[in-house]
């Protein structure tokens, strides 16, 4: 069983949240700057951070082409001896995007407030590792593309296996080091962007959707991918309890306030439904998604997808 690789859809939705965060109401107009002195316009922390962020998970998104490429060629070759030009079907791999745009943004953030040392580090550091691998993987989809394993009897092939064997082990520990350090970095934000969604609005629609958003990505981060596919249940549990909380939440406000959303009111609860199926089936395979509860996953992810964008225009026909 195979279960479904989660990265790309937590870090797509992370995009999308950010960049639908509201817009903070401008700062009063500063006294103008003495002559000769250029004034330096307002700058919004949190504004900074989501661009920021946006930068990385856009790069994230764009390389996960990477990650999937590595994924079919380890299915079809034994990663410890190599192909052999004699297995029983020959995939290749994935062509990858281009992805020059995403980094040069991505490499300026860096450099751009606010600082995110960890953050910072761990993307230098992928970056690095994606620009080692790609040439190779392109090289060898070309290969496995044209079938000149027929001509050479795997030469190639065999050669550009013990470049992968080293450079694809080395980009997926960089992605999984940035990867644990951007949740870090975007559960900081979402706690400042609720913060700042109830001071300015109050615990009303908007910060419903937000907040339980929030929550729902939390236990979705949990679920389990083909790397890890054993759920570590005390946490799952502990993040699908604060959901639950969540939409709860949300579903008093929207009795006491009909109309406040649009379309999206009822994507929280159902997803609730279907994640304390899937945790009750987990419980019985003591979190070992491998034996049964899986097939599962794709659903919830469809489902969370479908969520997610809904939850961009929530609040947009709301009275």
């Amino acid at each position: 069983m195979r279960t479904r690789t989660l990265t790309a859809t937590t870090w797509l939705v992370l995009t999308t949240l950010l960049a639908a965060a509201p817009a903070r109401a401008q700062a009063p107009t500063s006294a103008p700057a003495p002559a000769g002195q250029a004034s330096k316009p307002d700058v919004d922390p949190a504004q900074e951070t989501i661009r920021k962020l946006n930068a990385y998970v856009g790069l994230l998104n764009r390389t996960l082409r990477a990650q999937e490429s590595l994924s079919r060629y380890q299915s079809w070759v034994n990663m410890k001896t190599g192909p052999t030009g004699r297995e029983r079907i020959i995939y290749g791999l994935y062509g990858l995007y281009d992805v020059r745009g995403e980094i040069a943004k991505a490499e300026a953030a860096t450099a751009q407030p606010p600082a995110m040392p960890n953050l910072d580090g761990a993307m230098t550091r992928y970056i690095a590792a994606y620009q080692a691998l790609a040439p190779t993987i392109t090289e060898a989809e070309g290969y496995y593309e044209r079938q000149d394993y027929r001509a050479d009897k795997m030469e190639q092939g065999k050669a550009l296996h013990a470049k992968l064997a080293v450079a694809g082990p080395a980009f997926l520990a960089a992605r999984a080091q940035v990867d644990a350090a951007l949740r870090v970095e975007k559960e900081k934000s979402d706690a400042l962007e609720l913060a700042a969604i109830e001071a300015r609005e109050g615990r009303k629609a908007r910060w419903h959707v937000a907040n339980v958003m929030t929550e729902a990505r939390k236990v979705m981060d949990l679920l389990p991918t083909d790397a890890k596919p054993v759920v570590d249940m005390a946490a799952f549990e502990a993040a699908l309890g604060r959901y639950a909380v969540a939409v709860k939440d949300l579903d008093g406000y929207s009795a006491a306030n009909p109309n406040a959303f649009h379309v999206f009111e009822s994507r929280p609860r159902a997803l609730l439904g279907k994640l304390r199926e899937f945790d009750a089936k987990l419980a019985k395979a003591k979190g070992d998604a491998r034996r049964g509860a899986g097939r599962d996953v794709t659903w919830i992810v469809n489902d969370y997808n479908t969520m997610v964008s809904t939850a961009q225009t929530a609040t947009t026909f709301s009275r």
